[in-house]
């Protein structure tokens, strides 16, 4: 993908998503309900130290998970999102750091964070390798790296029905149902230190730590 390929992807990225931030609790509601929301706080309560830093908040449903006595920044590149992830804070009583931010060019500076968080993001990042060489970048060496994502079915008739399906997913909502992310992982200088799977192994959760630490 070249550089201008890739800018205008992000562009239509930040469009679809504050489309759709007004309603999009409400359309996640069924996977919530089916069991994602048990997953995120399944994964948060892996995620340790002082200063964390979450890619992709969204609307904030990861807000309540997170560790009391941590500095959290969330990031988002949807100025809708955002604003709705601020009034749930506000709400919630949480004091978060909130940034308009792209995953694929994060402005912090190498190592800032003890841990990174993402749950249901790399499935829309148009450079998803890019994406995850940030969160290794802004990671400490010992740090960890937690990911919450749905991926392509190792099941050979599923996973080509999802290739299949997965231009109609990506007009719809903007999130591509056929990532290999495990491996976008793995190419990104991460190493997977675990790896849970459910709903047939179409969600992932993984901790990663750089290869070199």
């Amino acid at each position: 993908m070249s550089e201008n390929d890739a800018v205008e992807a992000t562009r239509r990225e930040q469009k679809t998503y504050d489309r759709h931030s007004r309603w999009y609790d409400l359309t996640q509601w069924p996977m919530e309900a089916f069991g994602l929301g048990r997953l995120r706080q399944r994964l948060w309560e892996q995620v340790q130290g002082q200063r964390i830093l979450e890619v992709g908040v969204g609307t904030g449903r990861n807000l309540p998970y997170y560790p009391a006595e941590s500095r959290v920044v969330a990031i988002d590149l949807s100025p809708g999102m955002l604003r709705r992830a601020v009034k749930r804070a506000e709400r919630l009583g949480r004091r978060v750091d909130f940034a308009l931010a792209d995953a694929q060019r994060l402005p912090f500076r190498e190592g800032s964070f003890d841990a990174v968080a993402a749950t249901c993001v790399f499935c829309s990042v148009p450079d998803p390798v890019q994406g995850l060489r940030e969160l290794r970048r802004v990671s400490r060496r010992e740090g960890s790296t937690l990911l919450l994502e749905h991926v392509r079915a190792k099941n050979p008739f599923l996973g080509k029905v999802m290739d299949w399906m997965n231009p109609v997913a990506v007009r719809m909502n903007g999130a591509n149902i056929n990532r290999r992310t495990v491996e976008n992982v793995k190419l990104a200088g991460l190493a997977v230190e675990r790896e849970d799977s459910f709903f047939m192994s179409i969600v992932k959760m993984l901790r990663a730590r750089p290869v070199d630490s």
